[in-house]
């Protein structure tokens, strides 16, 4: 099939692809994946996309909740964006959560399905208090390439462009993208798989902004954001809760892609900065 003629698209992951910090609850998430359907619907307006993505979710809770329905669904192409959450745990084992990575790279790909998959950035340049957990990021991208040369998937280097941790890119828990970062991850998986119409445009620095804030002002924003976000995750961890408790997913069935006309520019309203 070419990079243009899928058909039935099926998105695999926890909260970054089911559209965390892109929308909310009541309005509804749209996220990357949810962006990248609707460029596939730019070329083919009769795809189909389902998207069983759950917040909170481990690599290993992704594989045993999510590929036995996704391979039910027959998908051409398929995203498989988890790990995160394992990096995140106190007893993080990098060939583990690959492992399960791998593992849905395997089965999807036997069944003739086109899968992507991404790298992710180090967070220490997100949330400075996160930097210890540089290495495990390294760790987990290197096996995460592995994984995916050996199965053939395409990976959307996240981690290799200064821009995707660009404050601009990420919302206030910065553990979520923004719409704009959300859109930056489309454009990226877009790239990745050579879908028409895609380039390197989401790798470009973003226009200058005010600079971010230093000395004391950073450590009170830095302050400010453990108090407002790494404390309740932290209580969460210890409480042994999720985010994604009692969640299920958000489009579980393959359904018609509506892509949103933004006025003044038509499409998706991704707008070419991302896309070019």
């Amino acid at each position: 099939m070419s990079d243009s003629g899928y058909l039935r698209y099926v998105a695999l992951g926890d909260s970054q692809t089911e559209g965390l910090g892109d929308g909310d609850d009541v309005r509804g998430l749209r996220g990357c994946a949810d962006r990248l359907a609707e460029e596939l619907a730019k070329e083919r307006p009769d795809v189909l996309y389902a998207n069983l993505a759950v917040r909170g979710r481990l690599a290993g809770q992704v594989r045993a909740e999510q590929l036995a329905p996704a391979l039910a669904l027959r998908p051409d192409l398929a995203t498989v964006v988890a790990g995160m959450n394992d990096l995140l745990r106190p007893r993080f084992d990098a060939d583990e959560a690959a492992g399960h990575l791998e593992a849905m790279f395997a089965a999807l790909t036997a069944q003739n399905a086109r899968v992507a998959t991404v790298t992710f950035p180090d967070i220490g340049r997100i949330a400075p208090l996160a930097r210890p957990l540089g290495p495990r990021v390294l760790a987990l991208n290197d096996r995460i390439r592995q994984a995916a040369g050996r199965h053939g998937v395409a990976v959307a280097e996240m981690s290799r462009y200064p821009v995707i941790t660009d404050p601009r890119l990420w919302s206030p828990d910065r553990l979520h993208a923004s719409p704009l970062g959300h859109a930056h991850i489309a454009a990226a998986v877009a790239h990745a798989l050579g879908l028409p119409g895609s380039g390197d445009g989401w790798t470009r620095a973003l226009p200058a902004d005010v600079p971010p804030p230093s000395g004391p002002r950073a450590l009170a924003a830095e302050l400010r954001w453990a108090g407002s976000f790494l404390g309740p995750w932290l209580v969460r961890r210890a409480r042994g809760l999720s985010s994604g408790d009692g969640r299920e997913a958000k489009r579980p069935a393959l359904l018609p892609v509506a892509v949103p006309v933004v006025p003044g520019q038509g499409g998706s309203g991704i707008g070419s900065r991302a896309f070019d």
